[in-house]
Protein backbone atom coordinates (compact mmCIF):
# COMPACT_ATOMS: atom_id res chain seq x y z
CA UNK A 1 0.00 0.00 0.00
CA UNK A 2 1.25 3.48 -0.83
CA UNK A 3 2.42 5.54 2.15
CA UNK A 4 1.22 8.76 0.48
CA UNK A 5 -1.67 10.32 2.44
CA UNK A 6 -5.09 10.10 0.80
CA UNK A 7 -5.88 13.58 2.15
CA UNK A 8 -3.48 16.31 3.24
CA UNK A 9 -4.70 19.57 4.73
CA UNK A 10 -2.10 22.31 5.01
CA UNK A 11 -2.94 25.50 6.95
CA UNK A 12 -6.55 25.38 5.74
CA UNK A 13 -8.47 28.50 6.77
CA UNK A 14 -12.00 29.66 5.99
CA UNK A 15 -13.23 33.16 6.76
CA UNK A 16 -16.65 34.67 6.13
CA UNK A 17 -16.38 38.42 6.50
CA UNK A 18 -14.40 39.00 9.68
CA UNK A 19 -15.38 35.65 11.18
CA UNK A 20 -12.87 32.78 11.02
CA UNK A 21 -14.81 29.53 10.72
CA UNK A 22 -11.84 27.22 10.12
CA UNK A 23 -8.50 28.27 11.57
CA UNK A 24 -5.23 26.85 10.19
CA UNK A 25 -6.07 23.12 9.99
CA UNK A 26 -3.12 20.85 9.18
CA UNK A 27 -3.30 17.04 9.24
CA UNK A 28 -2.99 13.95 7.02
CA UNK A 29 -5.28 10.96 6.54
CA UNK A 30 -3.36 7.83 5.45
CA UNK A 31 -4.79 5.10 3.20
CA UNK A 32 -7.03 2.35 4.50
CA UNK A 33 -8.34 3.82 7.75
CA UNK A 34 -11.62 5.16 9.10
CA UNK A 35 -10.99 8.73 10.21
CA UNK A 36 -13.54 10.54 12.34
CA UNK A 37 -14.42 14.21 12.81
CA UNK A 38 -15.78 15.20 16.20
CA UNK A 39 -16.61 18.59 17.60
CA UNK A 40 -19.28 20.64 19.39
CA UNK A 41 -22.02 22.35 17.40
CA UNK A 42 -20.48 24.93 15.08
CA UNK A 43 -16.96 23.54 15.43
CA UNK A 44 -16.49 23.39 11.65
CA UNK A 45 -16.80 19.70 10.81
CA UNK A 46 -19.23 20.04 7.90
CA UNK A 47 -17.45 23.17 6.65
CA UNK A 48 -14.18 21.21 6.51
CA UNK A 49 -15.86 18.36 4.63
CA UNK A 50 -17.45 20.79 2.18
CA UNK A 51 -14.05 22.31 1.45
CA UNK A 52 -12.49 18.86 0.95
CA UNK A 53 -15.07 17.96 -1.73
CA UNK A 54 -14.98 21.38 -3.40
CA UNK A 55 -18.43 22.61 -2.32
CA UNK A 56 -16.87 25.55 -0.49
CA UNK A 57 -13.79 27.57 -1.34
CA UNK A 58 -10.75 27.96 0.90
CA UNK A 59 -9.71 31.37 2.14
CA UNK A 60 -6.15 30.15 2.66
CA UNK A 61 -4.22 26.89 2.62
CA UNK A 62 -4.15 23.76 0.52
CA UNK A 63 -6.10 20.48 0.34
CA UNK A 64 -4.53 17.58 -1.56
CA UNK A 65 -6.39 14.38 -2.46
CA UNK A 66 -3.94 11.68 -3.57
CA UNK A 67 -1.47 14.45 -4.26
CA UNK A 68 -3.86 16.53 -6.41
CA UNK A 69 -4.73 20.05 -5.32
CA UNK A 70 -8.50 20.52 -4.90
CA UNK A 71 -8.20 24.15 -6.10
CA UNK A 72 -5.96 23.79 -9.16
CA UNK A 73 -6.56 20.14 -10.15
CA UNK A 74 -10.18 19.69 -9.11
CA UNK A 75 -11.23 17.04 -11.65
CA UNK A 76 -8.15 14.89 -11.03
CA UNK A 77 -8.63 15.19 -7.26
CA UNK A 78 -12.38 14.67 -7.03
CA UNK A 79 -12.43 11.55 -9.23
CA UNK A 80 -11.00 9.67 -6.24
CA UNK A 81 -13.86 10.73 -3.95
CA UNK A 82 -17.31 9.39 -3.16
CA UNK A 83 -19.29 11.49 -0.69
CA UNK A 84 -22.53 12.13 1.14
CA UNK A 85 -22.53 15.64 2.59
CA UNK A 86 -25.41 16.31 5.00
CA UNK A 87 -28.31 14.39 3.34
CA UNK A 88 -28.22 12.16 0.24
CA UNK A 89 -30.23 13.80 -2.53
CA UNK A 90 -32.17 11.45 -4.80
CA UNK A 91 -34.96 11.67 -7.38
CA UNK A 92 -37.87 10.51 -5.24
CA UNK A 93 -40.14 9.72 -8.21
CA UNK A 94 -37.57 7.22 -9.54
CA UNK A 95 -36.75 3.85 -8.06
CA UNK A 96 -33.52 3.32 -6.15
CA UNK A 97 -32.15 1.35 -9.09
CA UNK A 98 -33.10 4.07 -11.61
CA UNK A 99 -31.30 6.63 -9.44
CA UNK A 100 -28.13 4.53 -9.52
CA UNK A 101 -28.39 4.00 -13.29
CA UNK A 102 -28.85 7.74 -13.80
CA UNK A 103 -25.74 8.47 -11.75
CA UNK A 104 -23.78 5.71 -13.48
CA UNK A 105 -24.36 7.35 -16.87
CA UNK A 106 -22.33 10.33 -15.65
CA UNK A 107 -19.38 8.22 -14.53
CA UNK A 108 -17.33 6.26 -17.08
CA UNK A 109 -16.84 2.57 -16.48
CA UNK A 110 -19.74 1.79 -14.12
CA UNK A 111 -21.31 -1.48 -15.30
CA UNK A 112 -24.63 -3.15 -14.47
CA UNK A 113 -22.62 -5.71 -12.50
CA UNK A 114 -21.09 -2.95 -10.38
CA UNK A 115 -24.55 -1.48 -9.66
CA UNK A 116 -25.80 -4.90 -8.57
CA UNK A 117 -22.71 -5.36 -6.42
CA UNK A 118 -23.12 -2.13 -4.44
CA UNK A 119 -26.87 -2.72 -4.07
CA UNK A 120 -26.09 -6.07 -2.50
CA UNK A 121 -23.37 -4.57 -0.31
CA UNK A 122 -25.76 -2.06 1.26
CA UNK A 123 -28.51 -4.69 1.51
CA UNK A 124 -31.15 -2.99 -0.60
CA UNK A 125 -31.77 -5.98 -2.89
CA UNK A 126 -35.41 -6.40 -1.86
CA UNK A 127 -36.35 -2.71 -2.19
CA UNK A 128 -34.07 -1.37 -4.92
CA UNK A 129 -36.89 -1.27 -7.51
CA UNK A 130 -39.28 0.64 -5.21
CA UNK A 131 -39.62 4.38 -5.67
CA UNK A 132 -37.33 6.38 -3.38
CA UNK A 133 -40.33 8.33 -2.01
CA UNK A 134 -41.33 5.08 -0.26
CA UNK A 135 -37.92 4.70 1.37
CA UNK A 136 -37.28 5.38 5.03
CA UNK A 137 -34.51 7.84 5.88
CA UNK A 138 -32.25 4.92 6.74
CA UNK A 139 -32.87 3.31 3.34
CA UNK A 140 -32.06 6.60 1.61
CA UNK A 141 -28.82 6.74 3.59
CA UNK A 142 -27.89 3.27 2.34
CA UNK A 143 -28.81 4.19 -1.22
CA UNK A 144 -26.60 7.27 -0.89
CA UNK A 145 -23.68 5.10 0.24
CA UNK A 146 -24.29 2.81 -2.76
CA UNK A 147 -24.21 5.78 -5.12
CA UNK A 148 -21.02 7.13 -3.55
CA UNK A 149 -19.30 3.76 -4.06
CA UNK A 150 -20.31 3.16 -7.68
CA UNK A 151 -17.11 4.50 -9.27
CA UNK A 152 -14.80 2.64 -6.84
CA UNK A 153 -13.42 5.71 -5.06
CA UNK A 154 -10.23 5.66 -3.01
CA UNK A 155 -11.87 7.97 -0.48
CA UNK A 156 -15.40 7.79 0.94
CA UNK A 157 -16.62 10.85 2.87
CA UNK A 158 -19.77 10.49 4.96
CA UNK A 159 -21.36 13.33 6.94
CA UNK A 160 -23.62 11.85 9.65
CA UNK A 161 -24.11 8.50 7.84
CA UNK A 162 -26.01 6.87 10.71
CA UNK A 163 -28.89 9.37 10.64
CA UNK A 164 -32.17 7.47 10.52
CA UNK A 165 -30.61 4.04 11.00
CA UNK A 166 -31.84 1.68 13.69
CA UNK A 167 -29.22 -0.08 15.90
CA UNK A 168 -29.04 -3.07 13.54
CA UNK A 169 -28.58 -0.76 10.55
CA UNK A 170 -25.86 1.20 12.33
CA UNK A 171 -23.99 -2.00 13.09
CA UNK A 172 -24.33 -3.19 9.50
CA UNK A 173 -22.97 0.11 8.21
CA UNK A 174 -20.09 0.01 10.68
CA UNK A 175 -19.20 -3.55 9.67
CA UNK A 176 -19.42 -2.64 5.99
CA UNK A 177 -17.14 0.38 6.36
CA UNK A 178 -14.66 -1.86 8.18
CA UNK A 179 -14.90 -4.32 5.30
CA UNK A 180 -14.19 -1.56 2.77
CA UNK A 181 -11.06 -0.39 4.55
CA UNK A 182 -9.67 -3.88 5.12
CA UNK A 183 -10.45 -5.60 1.82
CA UNK A 184 -10.66 -2.79 -0.73
CA UNK A 185 -8.28 -0.37 1.05
CA UNK A 186 -10.78 2.49 0.78
CA UNK A 187 -10.19 5.34 3.19
CA UNK A 188 -13.31 6.57 5.00
CA UNK A 189 -13.74 10.03 6.54
CA UNK A 190 -16.84 10.26 8.70
CA UNK A 191 -18.46 12.79 11.02
CA UNK A 192 -21.08 11.80 13.54
CA UNK A 193 -22.71 12.94 16.76
CA UNK A 194 -22.87 9.33 18.03
CA UNK A 195 -19.70 9.17 20.12
CA UNK A 196 -20.17 5.52 21.08
CA UNK A 197 -20.40 4.58 17.41
CA UNK A 198 -17.34 6.64 16.49
CA UNK A 199 -15.41 4.82 19.19
CA UNK A 200 -16.35 1.46 17.68
CA UNK A 201 -15.97 2.57 14.06
CA UNK A 202 -12.90 4.78 13.76
CA UNK A 203 -9.19 4.10 13.74
CA UNK A 204 -8.33 7.75 14.43
CA UNK A 205 -10.34 10.78 15.48
CA UNK A 206 -9.79 14.53 15.06
CA UNK A 207 -11.48 16.87 17.52
CA UNK A 208 -12.35 20.35 16.28
CA UNK A 209 -13.39 23.24 18.50
CA UNK A 210 -14.19 26.74 17.27
CA UNK A 211 -12.64 25.89 13.93
CA UNK A 212 -9.31 24.79 15.39
CA UNK A 213 -7.80 21.32 15.55
CA UNK A 214 -7.65 20.44 19.26
CA UNK A 215 -6.12 17.00 18.82
CA UNK A 216 -5.85 14.09 16.40
CA UNK A 217 -4.74 10.63 17.43
CA UNK A 218 -5.75 6.93 17.37
CA UNK A 219 -8.91 6.02 19.26
CA UNK A 220 -7.05 3.86 21.78
CA UNK A 221 -4.82 6.80 22.71
CA UNK A 222 -7.82 9.05 23.29
CA UNK A 223 -9.33 6.55 25.70
CA UNK A 224 -6.13 5.93 27.65
CA UNK A 225 -5.39 7.96 30.74
CA UNK A 226 -3.30 11.03 30.02
CA UNK A 227 -0.77 10.43 32.81
CA UNK A 228 0.55 7.72 35.13
CA UNK A 229 -2.44 7.94 37.46
CA UNK A 230 -5.35 5.57 36.84
CA UNK A 231 -8.64 4.73 38.50
CA UNK A 232 -9.36 1.16 39.56
CA UNK A 233 -12.42 -0.69 40.83
CA UNK A 234 -11.60 -3.17 43.59
CA UNK A 235 -14.18 -5.82 44.46
CA UNK A 236 -13.63 -6.10 48.18
CA UNK A 237 -15.47 -7.45 51.23
CA UNK A 238 -16.34 -5.75 53.42
CA UNK A 239 -16.19 -2.63 51.21
CA UNK A 240 -16.52 -0.15 54.09
CA UNK A 241 -13.49 -1.69 55.80
CA UNK A 242 -11.55 -1.53 52.52
CA UNK A 243 -12.48 2.13 52.14
CA UNK A 244 -11.16 3.03 55.59
CA UNK A 245 -7.94 1.05 55.08
CA UNK A 246 -7.22 2.69 51.72
CA UNK A 247 -7.73 6.16 53.20
CA UNK A 248 -4.81 5.51 55.53
CA UNK A 249 -2.42 4.41 52.78
CA UNK A 250 0.23 6.55 51.09
CA UNK A 251 0.05 7.38 47.36
CA UNK A 252 -3.73 6.97 47.23
CA UNK A 253 -4.98 10.08 45.46
CA UNK A 254 -8.67 9.39 45.85
CA UNK A 255 -10.96 6.67 47.12
CA UNK A 256 -14.74 6.23 47.39
CA UNK A 257 -17.43 3.59 47.43
CA UNK A 258 -18.78 2.81 44.00
CA UNK A 259 -21.34 0.09 43.39
CA UNK A 260 -22.20 -2.52 45.99
CA UNK A 261 -19.05 -4.38 46.93
CA UNK A 262 -16.79 -2.12 44.82
CA UNK A 263 -14.30 0.50 45.96
CA UNK A 264 -13.01 3.07 43.46
CA UNK A 265 -9.41 4.11 44.05
CA UNK A 266 -7.17 6.50 42.11
CA UNK A 267 -3.45 5.78 42.23
CA UNK A 268 -0.42 4.90 40.14
CA UNK A 269 -0.34 1.48 38.51
CA UNK A 270 2.75 0.26 40.34
CA UNK A 271 1.04 0.92 43.69
CA UNK A 272 -1.69 -1.67 43.17
CA UNK A 273 0.21 -4.72 44.58
CA UNK A 274 1.11 -2.71 47.68
CA UNK A 275 -2.48 -1.55 48.17
CA UNK A 276 -3.88 -5.06 47.79
CA UNK A 277 -1.34 -6.42 50.27
CA UNK A 278 -2.34 -3.69 52.71
CA UNK A 279 -6.03 -4.55 52.32
CA UNK A 280 -5.42 -8.23 53.04
CA UNK A 281 -3.43 -7.30 56.14
CA UNK A 282 -6.57 -5.45 57.27
CA UNK A 283 -8.65 -8.63 56.85
CA UNK A 284 -10.27 -7.43 53.62
CA UNK A 285 -10.99 -10.11 51.03
CA UNK A 286 -10.17 -9.21 47.40
CA UNK A 287 -12.22 -10.75 44.57
CA UNK A 288 -11.05 -8.67 41.61
CA UNK A 289 -9.37 -5.51 40.35
CA UNK A 290 -10.33 -3.69 37.15
CA UNK A 291 -8.91 -0.53 35.61
CA UNK A 292 -11.56 2.05 34.68
CA UNK A 293 -11.03 3.08 31.06
CA UNK A 294 -12.30 6.39 29.77
CA UNK A 295 -14.79 6.27 26.93
CA UNK A 296 -14.43 8.52 23.90
CA UNK A 297 -17.35 10.52 25.31
CA UNK A 298 -15.46 11.03 28.59
CA UNK A 299 -12.38 12.25 26.74
CA UNK A 300 -14.42 14.44 24.39
CA UNK A 301 -16.13 16.20 27.30
CA UNK A 302 -12.79 16.54 29.09
CA UNK A 303 -11.06 18.06 26.03
CA UNK A 304 -13.87 20.39 24.95
CA UNK A 305 -14.98 21.43 28.40
CA UNK A 306 -18.40 19.85 27.99
CA UNK A 307 -19.30 21.32 24.58
CA UNK A 308 -22.26 19.56 23.02
CA UNK A 309 -21.53 17.28 20.12
CA UNK A 310 -23.28 18.03 16.86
Amino acid sequence: MSSEPIISLRHVTKRVGRTTIIDDLTFDVPPGEIFGFLGPNGAGKTTTIRMIVGLMSLTKGQILIKGKDIKTEFEQAIRHVGAIVENPEMYKYLSGYQNLVHYARMVPGVTKERIDEVVSRVRLDNRIHDKVKKYSLGMRQRLGVAQALLHRPSLLILDEPTNGLDPAGIRELRDYLRHLTRTEKITVVVSSHLLSEMELMCDRVAILQRGKLVDVKPIHQFTQASDRTHTYLIEAQPPEQALEALRQMDRVQGVKLAQEGLVEVTTERDCIPELLAGLMQNDVRIFGVQQVRLSLEDRFLEITGGGQIG
